[in-house]
C-alpha cells in the first residue's frame, strides 16, 4: 500500500475511519505506521516505549479523525498528533530532572561536519541515550522546528531553560559522536 494523500483510495480510507470502520483503521495504520514510529522513536528511550507512544497516538488519531480537515495533508495531522502524544507521555511518565535556567545560552557547535558522517540509526540511538528532558527539547527544536517560546509553553519551562537544555543536548551528542569516532579509529 503506497501513500498518496490526495488519491481516492486514501480519502476513502479516511472516510471509513470517520465511521469507525475497522478495516479502514487498519489500512490507515499500515499507511502511516513507519512515519509515526519514526517520530515516536525520536522521543523515546527504546523501541518498546516508542510502540507505547505509537499506540496511544493512533488511538488519538482514530478518536479525533472526525476533526481532520481534508484540505490539509493527513501526514501533517498525524505527525502533530504523534509529537503531542510523545510530549504528553514525557510529561506523565518522566519527572523533570535538575535543569539550569539560563536567560540566553546559545552557542553554535563547531563540530557540525562530524554528524554528517553518521547513519540515521546511529544518530537515533544517540538521541535515545539523552536524558528525557534533553531529548524532548532537542527533538522539538532541531527536528520538529518549534521555537524556544513554543517549547517552553508546551513543557511548562522557561525559555532560558529550553535553550540551556538544547545546548546541553547538543554538547552531549557531540561527545557521543567523538567517542564513537575514537572507537572506530582504534578498531
Amino acid at each position: 500500500m503506497t501513500i498518496n494523500e490526495h488519491d481516492e483510495n486514501t480519502i476513502q480510507i479516511i472516510k471509513g475511519c470517520i465511521i469507525e470502520d475497522r478495516r479502514s483503521q487498519k489500512d490507515l495504520y499500515k499507511l502511516y505506521h513507519a512515519l509515526a514510529l519514526g517520530i515516536c522513536l525520536r522521543y523515546s528511550n527504546d523501541k518498546e516505549e516508542a510502540l507505547a507512544i505509537l499506540n496511544d497516538g493512533f488511538f488519538k488519531v482514530f478518536k479525533h479523525i472526525k476533526k481532520y480537515n481534508f484540505d490539509k495533508p493527513i501526514s501533517a495531522w498525524i505527525r502533530k498528533i504523534m509529537t503531542n502524544t510523545a510530549i504528553d507521555y514525557y510529561r506523565s511518565k518522566v519527572r523533570m530532572g535538575a535543569v539550569v535556567d539560563i536567560a540566553s545560552y546559545e552557542h553554535p557547535i563547531t563540530d557540525e561536519t562530524i554528524t554528517q558522517k553518521l547513519h540515521y540509526e546511529d544518530l537515533l540511538l544517540m538521541v535515545q541515550k539523552l536524558s528525557p528532558t534533553y531529548r524532548t527539547v532537542f527533538n522539538l527544536y532541531a527536528i520538529d522546528g518549534y521555537t524556544h517560546e513554543e517549547i517552553g509553553s508546551m513543557l511548562g519551562i522557561a525559555v532560558g531553560t529550553s535553550k540551556s537544555n538544547l545546548h546541553k543536548a547538543r554538547q552531549r551528542l557531540v561527545e557521543m559522536v567523538r567517542n564513537q569516532n575514537s572507537i572506530a579509529i582504534k578498531s
